[in-house]
Formats: C-alpha cells, sequence, structure tokens
C-alpha cells in the first residue's frame, strides 16, 4: 500500500460525492478497498461485517434512541466488537476464515453508517465505482 492511494481516493470520493449526491461508504473507505484490490476475500469479508452490524443496529434501534453521534458510535463498536470476533473466533471454529478478515477496525462501521444514512444499494454502487476509480487512477498515476 502507498501512502498516494489514500490521497488519489480521497479525492475520488469527494468528487464523487460532489457530482452524485451519495457517500461511497465514507470518504476514506474506496482507498482501503482500492488498496486491499488484490485481497478479494478480505473485501468480502468487510462487506459481511458491515452488513451484520447494519441488521444488528437496526434490530437495537427498535429499543433505543440511536441517532447522530451516538448511532455513529454504535456502529463502530458494534463493527470492532464483530471484527474481534472474526479474529479470535471464526479461525477455530473455520480454518479458511482467515482469508476473510476485514480491513481495519473503523472500515465497516463507516460502511454500516452509510447502509442506515443513504440506502444498502446506493452505498454498494458508489463504494464500487470509487474503489475501481480509486485503483486504476493510482495504477496510471503512481509507476
Amino acid at each position: 500500500m502507498t501512502p498516494e492511494i489514500f490521497l488519489i481516493g480521497l479525492i475520488v470520493s469527494c468528487v464523487f460525492v460532489e457530482m452524485t449526491g451519495f457517500y461511497p461508504g465514507g470518504l476514506i473507505v474506496p482507498a482501503y478497498f482500492a488498496a486491499q484490490s488484490e485481497q478479494p476475500f478480505r473485501l468480502v469479508g468487510t462487506l459481511v461485517v458491515a452488513s451484520i452490524t447494519w441488521i444488528i443496529y437496526r434490530i437495537l434501534s427498535h429499543w433505543l434512541i440511536l441517532f447522530g453521534h451516538r448511532r455513529f458510535a454504535l456502529l463502530i463498536g458494534l463493527s470492532a466488537t464483530l471484527g474481534v470476533l472474526t479474529y479470535k473466533v471464526l479461525p477455530t471454529l473455520w480454518p479458511f476464515s482467515l482469508e476473510f478478515r476485514i480491513i481495519g477496525w473503523v472500515i465497516p462501521g463507516l460502511l454500516a453508517n452509510a447502509f442506515e444514512r443513504q440506502g444498502i444499494w446506493p452505498s454498494l454502487c458508489g463504494l464500487t465505482v470509487a474503489s475501481v476509480v480509486t485503483y486504476f487512477l493510482t495504477r496510471l498515476l503512481v509507476m
């Protein structure tokens, strides 16, 4: 991972948000997805943890008052907890699960927050477009 990919990813994300009005899962998330593109199982693992985090949030929101900073903190905390579980519990149950490690501790929480704010499909489509553009611009500009 080169440091340039994060700058390019941030610029691509900002331009994408200005052009479409949709966040690609967070401003820095496409850069992390582009940086980990050679490990597709990590991308899948991160999306699975983000989805599970969002589902748990939706269940908890029936009983708790969650909005703003509380919602964001809960989503980040849930994703970090699920991330720890994927590192600690899953390898003992299924050895192949080491391939499904998540990207960072915060990235799934940012994705889950985007899922809640604007919906799953706009977030995933935006993430895909911004990540692919970031990946190719990084390959083109950084040699």
